[in-house]
């Protein structure tokens, strides 16, 4: 390859900073979202990462993608201003309640749509979801194959070597081009915006994409093209109190064996 196009899905979710101040809405039983300023997921930042890396030794496009409301523009210019060539917002009303498989859809009818994409790159998770599903979904709706949890990657001469961190150690992974990978945080040091990026950016613009620019029938997306839906939402009951042993403590630690004793625990 000499000349790559990839595309970068990146994912707004509450600032992890401010997560105790996040509530879930007791009649939609979703986060409410608003009340917490958004970020782009801090894996996804690996994954711009490693696009812009591979862009600067190969040559070729960056492009980034995002299913959110509008006012995710923010984190889609924070992307062209760490150094993506083009931003795409998918936003519809019909995309709301979307779970993994619906929001998969739509993210694989936008990469049909910029076409001959060699890579898709996004975070092996997002922060406040954490379940990993969206990547390898993508890859199975594009029908290629996917890496997860890629600690380093390269591409050349039309195929993808990528090192892969599991339970058991590390594993190489190799496949001709086009593929889908998830970064860990592993993988590289984000890069932050600069200055002249934050201009180019303001130049550039963000593209917005509708249900009826991808194409997609209503049944296929937001909550009703989910089959993962939420039910129920409640606060477990609280089935023990605690008890401040006082004293030093060597003498709050002697009270302790005594307590364990008399219960016969120990």
């Amino acid at each position: 390859m000499t000349l790559l196009h990839i595309a970068v899905l990146i994912k707004p979710v509450p600032d992890p900073r401010k997560w105790g101040k996040l509530k879930l809405d007791p009649s939609t039983l979703l986060l409410r979202r608003a009340d917490v300023p958004a970020v782009i997921n801090p894996l996804d930042r690996h994954a711009i990462e490693q696009a812009l890396a591979l862009r600067g030794a190969h040559g070729g496009t960056v492009t980034v993608l995002t299913m959110a409301p509008p006012d995710a523009e923010d984190q889609v210019n924070e992307a062209l201003a760490m150094g993506c060539d083009r931003g795409c917002l998918l936003t519809d009303p019909a995309f709301a309640g979307a779970d993994t498989l619906a929001t998969s859809r739509v993210l694989a009818a936008a990469i049909r749509k910029l076409q001959a994409c060699d890579l898709v790159f996004c975070g092996a998770w997002s922060a406040d979801g954490s379940t990993g599903q969206v990547g390898p979904q993508v890859a199975e709706l594009l029908g290629v194959p996917d890496f997860v949890g890629v600690v380093a990657l390269d591409a050349r001469d039309g195929r993808v070597r990528a090192t892969c961190r599991t339970d058991d150690g590390d594993t190489i992974y190799e496949a001709e081009a086009p593929v889908v990978a998830t970064f860990s945080r592993e993988a590289n040091v984000p890069r932050l915006a600069t200055m002249r990026g934050i201009m180019q950016a303001a130049e550039a613009g963000v593209e917005r994409w509708t249900a009826a620019d991808l194409d997609l029938a209503p049944e296929t997306i937001g909550l009703t093209g989910s089959p993962t839906q939420m039910l129920s939402v409640f606060t477990p009951p609280s089935g023990r109190k605690g008890e401040m042993l006082q004293g030093t403590p060597a003498e709050a630690a002697d009270r302790l064996v005594e307590r364990l004793r008399h219960e016969r625990l120990i």
